[in-house]
């Protein structure tokens, strides 16, 4: 079977079609979602006609069913399904109408509730423990030289909700360095394509005094080695992507805070903290038992359940 991923052309709505669709054991397409004229300065979930507000989406012939992401994708994707009269999956909350979608798989912190609606204390990835297993094997002889510890560095950026600009990034850079320093580890940063160019460059000029290698967008993409080989993982605070591949590691996660606020965001870190999934950077060393989370699965399941009927 394959599945038409519809959504905004972010990495993270990305990784969460992806990974519950692959997890589901289906193929996919990704088509991107692009609002045009009046529409893309308003909320689309007033629009009337998407399909004609949006660039053409066009699925592969064969296509078996939709999933959705995030409230652009939602709109449109619900849309499609019913013009082709196929089922539709939404990932996260769409902010309109349950009953147009036949399923939606939505975060504990989105608080909805009904029939067709699984909630997930994390989003929806790929970070299998297979995939992490795998990516331990092929990333550990280059990113823990000489059996040092590893403390591995996730970075997002602004976006409508936080700042990070270079003074934050330095902020953050010291206090890797110190909890570096602290642990006798090595660090290994990965920017997000949020990462402003001046913020890269100031973490860059912060990391200098320890043993630091940050990603520079070529070769080979080192981020699934860094979650899969990370003896501690810090993450800003403004991914619930990246915050959710993390804790599905046996690695203790710490979150760094970035200005800036998100009541779904905040509600989504409140409730890792409470479980002692996570904690807050402070600039030191931690380490903690914690055991993988990952809800990913069960929503697979209830989407292999709508589908395979």
């Amino acid at each position: 079977m394959t599945i038409a991923i519809v959504a905004e052309d972010f990495a993270g709505m990305r990784a969460q079609a992806t990974g519950l669709t692959e997890r589901a054991g289906y193929g996919w397409t990704f088509h991107p979602v692009t609002r045009t004229g009046f529409w893309s300065r308003l909320p689309f979930r007033f629009c009337p006609f998407p399909l004609s507000a949006v660039e053409p989406i066009v699925v592969p012939s064969g296509t078996e069913a939709i999933v959705s992401v995030g409230g652009t994708g939602g709109v449109a994707g619900a849309a499609l399904a019913r013009k082709l009269g196929l089922p539709v999956v939404q990932i996260q909350n769409p902010r309109m109408a349950l009953n147009r979608f036949d399923l939606v798989v939505a975060n504990c912190h989105d608080g909805i509730a009904g029939e067709n609606v699984v909630l997930s204390r994390t989003a929806m990835h790929g970070m299998t423990p297979e995939r992490l297993q795998a990516a331990r094997a092929h990333w550990t002889p280059r990113l823990r030289r000489d059996g040092r510890k590893l403390l591995s560095v996730l970075v997002g950026g602004a976006n409508g909700r936080f700042r990070f600009g270079p003074e934050d990034a330095r902020a953050l850079g010291r206090g890797v360095a110190e909890a570096a320093r602290e642990g006798d580890a090595a660090v290994v940063l990965t920017p997000s394509r949020r990462t402003a160019p001046e913020v890269l460059a100031a973490l860059r000029e912060a990391l200098t005094p320890v043993d630091a290698f940050i990603w520079d967008g070529t070769g080979e993409n080192p981020y699934a080695g860094l979650l899969a080989c990370a003896d501690l993982v810090v993450v800003t605070k403004d991914s619930v992507s990246m915050v959710s591949e993390a804790v599905a590691t046996a690695a203790p996660v710490l979150v760094a805070d970035m200005p800036g606020r998100s009541r779904r965001i905040d509600a989504f870190l409140d409730a890792l903290r409470e479980t002692g999934q996570i904690r807050s950077f402070a600039s030191r060393w931690e380490t903690w038992d914690v055991s993988p989370l990952d809800d990913t699965p069960v929503a697979a399941v209830a989407l292999r359940g709508l589908l395979d009927r």
